[in-house]
């Protein structure tokens, strides 16, 4: 006795077409452009948000450095002298709990000036464009207002 096997042509009409694809991905695109604007929206607020919390911290951590120093580091020792001794009598840093002095939210470095134009000390972003002044997201964010 022979073992045939016989081959059977199996179609199988199951899956998607090309148009159900495109209009599954039309629909996508216009759900994405929609929802999208909205949450990059939210990113900018809390970029701002977060750098104003920041630029309090290290208000504070400014401040612990004056009582324990009878000052405030000056504009060359700069905000680095929060996380290592630049050779001061008093210093009992340091003052951040992460021994490294943040950037703001754009990932540039705060600017720190000791004396400054608006009180003892300025600390401030330029905000997300980096440059002075601007408006909204641009617009510079300070420890004097």
């Amino acid at each position: 006795m022979e073992n045939r096997v016989e081959k059977k042509r199996v179609t199988n009409d199951e899956g998607f077409t090309l148009i159900e694809l495109l209009v599954v991905m039309v629909i996508l695109g216009l759900l994405a452009a929609l929802v999208g604007p909205r949450l990059f929206g939210n990113v900018d607020k809390a970029n701002v948000s977060a750098t104003k919390t920041q630029v309090e911290m290290l208000g504070s951590a400014l401040d612990a450095f004056r009582l324990d120093v009878g000052r405030y580091p000056s504009t060359a020792e700069g905000l680095n002298a929060l996380i290592t001794n630049p050779g001061i009598d008093g210093w009992n840093g340091p003052y951040l709990k992460k021994n490294v002095v943040p950037n703001d939210a754009w990932k540039k470095p705060f600017q720190y000036q000791s004396p400054g134009s608006h009180g003892e000390y300025d600390l401030f972003s330029y905000g997300a464009d980096g440059t002075p002044g601007g408006d909204g997201f641009n617009k510079d964010i300070d420890s004097w207002q």
